[in-house]
């Protein structure tokens, strides 16, 4: 335990602790403006960001990501705070962080498992555009200087790393911001600037119980809100400890990490910060810039709130051009370009659950909408693959005899074609039906036999079932009629 805890707070100090920094300066913007977005002051989302980074490195189950305020949650907190207040978006975010603890209790974390490939590729691809697009304002309408200092961070980032000695020791992304506002300072650029994205908060913050009524009506306002959050939070959550596994080739404990979120998050609630999850981009930022382990995040919650509060006279001179620089590179570092070279060599199914979730995804901001979709597509192709793999083969055994062997899956997308390779106006005077290569996996499957068993019957064949698997004996035996002679004797009769 001791050696774990070792390796994951103390085994990269150099690289954490540099990653870090880099991370709190691209934190400030993004948490001022998801404020903006959810509608409460900006100091809301970085008491957040603060709160959930800093307890997240301790509690979370995936040292090297970075979690606080998120533009997917503050869309859904909107209309609680445009209708309720501040007290009620605290309430909320306490409640979302007891449903992700559950969560992780309850092992949720593992449904991750029916997400595909091509959906978490949607999903990746999807943010790598958003992360682009929220730029684009601070590239409209704007001077010269800001595309010259945009496209001189952007070759900062991509060229320093070659420079000897230094270009592998120190991220650039941590080069780019430090070098673009000396020179915005000493050149007087008339340029946005962070502090144009709002006030900084210019005290720690402080422990803050929600001032709400303790009723039924109070739970039943915030539990709609609570849950979409909750879910949302884990969902982005698990997609980003999944790419981070990627990047790192490590594994995540996903249940731990439920429960992190929803710790870090009653904190937030607490400290009068909104709810708050992962962080794709932050966290390929962290990876990018070297960072590995629990003390990146920690520093990356420590330093924000230091810099916020303490330098805020210094952070409030870094121009707007640096942090776009570093976002475009987390865009297109974020992007799978492999999988827009693929489409031709990718199944057409596959193509159409990536780019259905890039499109949903996109077009409605909602993150959890658009996995949903592709969850769904994912599973209706791969119930047809499954479906169409599911044949019945008849010969004749003997005179007035027909043996019918099933062979494959039978569930309720094979069950109509089941019962059509029946032959059910053959007269003959006896079938045997062959389930030694066929699995029965549901109640519709079930009902299938049940409906070919008698209408054999109906036609005054004598039927036998043979070779049922023990999985399949038990389905059969628990929802199958065919059996039952009360039970057959009232779908017979009239006929």
């Amino acid at each position: 335990m001791l050696e774990k805890m070792k390796h994951e707070w103390f085994s990269n100090i150099r690289g954490d602790l540099l990653a870090g920094i880099v991370v709190a300066l691209a934190l400030i913007p993004e948490a001022i403006a998801f404020s903006i977005i959810a509608g409460v002051d900006p100091k809301v989302g970085l008491y957040a960001s603060f709160c959930i980074a800093v307890i997240i490195a301790f509690v979370g189950g995936r040292p090297g990501m970075i979690s606080a305020a998120t533009g997917a949650m503050a869309l859904l907190m909107v209309t609680l705070v445009r209708e309720h207040g501040l007290e009620y978006l605290l309430a909320a975010t306490l409640l979302t962080g007891v449903f992700q603890i559950l969560a992780g209790y309850l092992r949720l974390g593992a449904l991750m498992r029916f997400v595909s490939r091509s959906v978490v590729t949607g999903f990746v691809n999807a943010l790598a555009i958003l992360i682009f697009m929220a730029q684009l304002p601070e590239l409209t309408n704007v001077t010269w200087h800001v595309y010259a200092m945009t496209a001189a961070g952007l070759g900062i980032i991509y060229l320093f790393p070659y420079v000897p000695v230094v270009g592998k020791t120190i991220p650039s992304p941590l080069v780019c911001i430090v070098t673009l506002t000396i020179v915005a300072i000493i050149l007087g650029l008339d340029i946005r600037t962070v502090s144009d994205m709002g006030e900084l908060p210019d005290t720690l913050p402080i422990f803050l119980w929600p001032d709400v009524p303790l009723n039924l009506e109070t739970l039943m306002i915030i539990l709609p809100y609570s849950i979409g959050l909750a879910v949302v939070g884990l969902l982005e959550t698990m997609m980003t400890a999944t790419i981070v596994d990627d990047l790192t080739d490590t594994k995540s404990d996903r249940d731990q990490e439920c429960k992190g979120q929803g710790i870090a998050n009653i904190g937030a609630g607490l400290m009068g910060g909104m709810a708050g999850c992962a962080m794709i981009g932050q966290s390929i930022i962290n990876v990018k810039s070297g960072g590995r382990g629990r003390l990146s995040t920690f520093t990356a919650g420590s330093f924000l709130i230091i810099m916020v509060v303490f330098l805020d006279e210094w952070l409030q001179q870094i121009p707007m051009a640096a942090l776009v620089a570093v976002m475009i590179m987390v865009s297109i570092g974020t992007f799978s370009w492999a999988s827009v070279r693929d489409l031709k060599k990718h199944p057409l199914s596959t193509n159409i659950v990536m780019i259905s979730t890039v499109i949903v995804v996109v077009a409605t901001h909602n993150l959890a909408l658009g996995v949903l979709v592709g969850v769904l597509l994912a599973t209706l192709f791969f119930a047809n693959k499954i479906a169409r793999f599911m044949v019945v083969k008849s010969e004749q055994a003997e005179e007035g005899v027909r043996v019918y062997k099933v062979i494959g899956q039978v569930f309720f997308a094979s069950s109509e074609q089941f019962i059509e390779s029946f032959d059910l106006k053959e007269a003959v005077d006896k079938v045997v039906i062959d389930l030694s290569q066929a699995y029965f996996w549901d109640i519709t499957a079930v009902s299938s036999l049940d409906k070919v068993v008698i209408k054999f019957r109906r036609e005054g064949a004598d039927v036998e079932v043979i070779g049922m698997s023990k999985a399949t004996e038990t389905i059969v035996d628990k929802f199958g009629v065919h059996n039952n002679p009360q039970e057959v004797e009232k779908l017979i009769g009239g006929h």
